[in-house]
């Protein structure tokens, strides 16, 4: 999962789960909105029962779906929302007498975006001083969009069949480009993890240097594979 502040301060996340789109013409498709102790590159976690109490106040019908969380671009909306052991299981319902549900309906049914993502507002949340990841326990759940896949260096997920999803090498001018990483660093990056790159750094940095050092790479690659997001 990827992290990036949004308007009045609700954050987003998105999860490296794909939709379901089923091979029917209701416009109705199933998938995780998002994925429990997954740490991403911004150094959070959503901990399992972060959205009961919201779920609870709220229901799925009162969870907005959007459209790359455009608050003017609502797509249809959420027959189901429930927690998980893996996460938040989702089964949402474009609306097809729309434009833009027809659309987005199109664009999910031939793979061109097959991503979720959530907005929502942190009520509760620790962090560990050892590790510096921030556990979210509670969070206050407003919306849930449709969006382009973001392609991370530490997502692993199956493919989807006739996803368009960017090539490694396209992912990797994208490391040098915007993270301003070396070649041979995004190359890494791409096929060792974004651990790799920081270990042999390590080698050359002084220890003092290490946490600033780590967390402007870190804040370059999130860049990166945020453009992804709009590929």
């Amino acid at each position: 999962m990827s992290i990036r502040p949004a308007a009045h301060g609700i954050e987003t996340k998105y999860a490296g789960a794909k939709i379901n789109a089923e091979k029917t013409d209701a416009g109705v498709f199933t998938g995780y909105a998002s994925l429990f102790n997954e740490v991403d590159l911004g150094r959070d976690a959503l901990a399992p029962g972060a959205f009961s109490k919201a779920l609870s106040a709220r229901s799925a019908s009162g969870v907005r779906m959007l459209f790359q969380h455009d608050p003017d671009a609502p797509i249809g909306v959420w027959d189901s929302i429930t927690e998980d052991k893996r996460g938040l299981h989702v089964q949402g319902r474009l609306a097809l007498d729309t434009v833009k549900g027809r659309e987005v309906w199109e664009l999910l049914r031939i793979g061109a975006v097959d991503g979720l993502s959530i907005g929502f507002k942190t009520v509760r949340a620790k962090a560990d001083p050892q590790t510096g990841v921030r556990t979210i326990t509670e969070a206050d759940l407003w919306e849930i969009s449709v969006v382009t896949f973001p392609m991370l260096p530490s997502a692993r997920v199956d493919a989807v069949k006739q996803a368009r999803l960017p090539s490694i090498r396209e992912f990797e001018r994208l490391l040098v480009r915007d993270a301003g990483l070396s070649r041979s660093e995004a190359k890494r990056t791409v096929t060792q993890g974004y651990s790799s790159v920081i270990g042999s750094r390590d080698a050359s940095i002084a220890t003092t240097k290490n946490t600033s050092s780590d967390a402007a790479l870190a804040a370059r690659i999130r860049e990166a594979a945020r453009q992804i997001q709009t590929y």
